[in-house]
């Protein structure tokens, strides 16, 4: 059985490095884009709403209301797509 890969978007590739290259500032230590951050590393809720302004600020996106749980958080590549996410809605929003 063979699995067609997923299409590469560079996009979200540099979303995703931006957003690794800022957990591993506060952390000192590189992560893979799928470990989960809270269980593996053991981060606080203070580094969660630390990531939130740090997303919103550097991607001009606004999280909130069923956006901010913890799931989105969890991991680099969730982030990323949380980020591509919020820009495609808030670009069809704009028409």
């Amino acid at each position: 059985m063979t699995t067609t890969p997923r299409p590469v978007d560079p996009a979200s590739d540099e979303v995703a490095e931006r957003i690794s290259r800022f957990v591993a500032e506060h952390t000192r230590t590189s992560w893979e884009h799928d470990t989960d951050l809270f269980a593996t590393a053991g981060l606080s809720s203070m580094f969660a709403m630390e990531l939130v302004v740090f997303l919103e600020k550097n991607f001009d996106i606004e999280i909130a209301g069923p956006d901010l749980k913890l799931a989105n958080f969890r991991t680099i590549e969730l982030m990323a797509q949380l980020v591509a996410r919020l820009r495609e809605s808030d670009e069809d929003a704009r028409g």
